[in-house]
């Protein structure tokens, strides 16, 4: 019997070829729809027979929706680095290896922090909006006034791969100082970019733009939460490109309408796809449907290393990219 493997969102073909190439007949079922499946709707696609498993961040695989799986599953890929959505554990004890996409995605996302820092305080949206409606009448001085990226304090809340990127990034391109929070000192990272390794609440005071680069665990909900919002400076910018729950939204959104900080941009929500509709509202805030590794290549990379690890687990080898638990 061929094996069959399930993907819950459409990929690109070189995805599909390489598992064709290393699984020979194999039975590849996709998500048809142009939106994520529900949990029934996932558990019936799964169904009574299933080898692998490709899914994304935004499938709930918990440890009531991993009891139900077929014991013939031996390996879940998902399209992402952070596996929160997975219980880890559960998939463990029931023998089903887990494969992520590290390394592949640090510099899209990176851009795409650098961007949103960009976007928020030289004001692209608000001038993109006003072009457009017709009222750009002629070049003003006091024109959609922004602040300045060069020179700024940097916070970077995470000084993983995407983090370390984005200081090293804003470091040599735009001189700025980066402070950084991280559970042990990265010497060579502080050579590389002039970082220096602050606690949280320092880092909140002093900096100009706050960009969150941390994993969501029980420890990072809502880590930057109403007291800690508190703490920035009034001129100051919130960039979270991580896991929306990392933020208390509400908190944020209530010191966004108070004008207590500058402004937010967002590439994540707390509970994505939906977010407060109090955030569109808003004049001081840049809102991405979660694009921070949408760049072709990058699709590419992280298609390919969960299709391998898929041809790997299910011939008997251990994925590079397996997560060791």
């Amino acid at each position: 019997m061929s094996r069959r493997v399930v993907i819950t969102r459409a990929v690109l073909e070189a995805t599909l070829s390489l598992l064709r190439s290393g699984l020979p007949g194999v039975d590849i079922v996709t998500n048809p729809h142009e939106r994520n499946l529900s949990r029934d709707e996932l558990l019936a696609m799964v169904g009574e027979r299933c080898d692998g498993l490709l899914c994304t961040l935004a499938d709930p695989l918990d440890a009531q929706t991993i009891a139900k799986f077929p014991a013939k599953l031996k390996v879940i890929a998902t399209y992402a680095v952070g596996t929160n959505n997975i219980d880890l554990k559960v998939a463990k004890a029931r023998g089903i290896i887990v494969a992520n996409t590290p390394d592949v995605l640090t510099n899209a996302s990176a851009e795409i922090a650098v961007g949103l820092m960009l976007a928020c305080a030289r004001r692209f949206i608000e001038g993109d909006r006003t072009t457009r409606a017709g009222e750009f009448t002629g070049w003003a001085p006091l024109m959609l006034l922004g602040r300045d990226l060069y020179g700024a304090t940097v916070g970077i809340v995470g000084a993983g791969r995407i983090g370390q990127r984005v200081a090293k990034t804003l470091a040599r391109g735009f001189d700025c100082r980066v402070l950084y929070t991280a559970r042990s000192a990265k010497p060579e990272f502080e050579r590389e970019c002039g970082a220096r390794r602050v606690e949280l609440e320092p880092l909140l005071r002093e900096s100009d733009f706050v960009s969150l680069h941390c994993p969501l665990t029980p420890e990072t909900r809502h880590l930057i939460d109403a007291k800690r919002i508190a703490l920035m400076k009034q001129t100051a910018y919130l960039i979270n490109t991580a896991r929306g729950p990392v933020v208390d939204e509400e908190a944020l959104i209530d010191a966004l309408e108070k004008r207590a900080i500058a402004g937010a941009g967002f590439d994540v929500y707390e509970n994505e796809p939906r977010f407060s509709p109090r955030l569109a509202g808003l004049d001081n805030v840049v809102l991405l449907p979660h694009i921070g590794s949408a760049t072709i290549s990058t699709r590419e990379a992280m298609g390919q290393l969960c299709a391998q690890a898929i041809v790997d687990a299910l011939n008997g080898r251990t994925p590079i990219n397996v997560i060791q638990i």
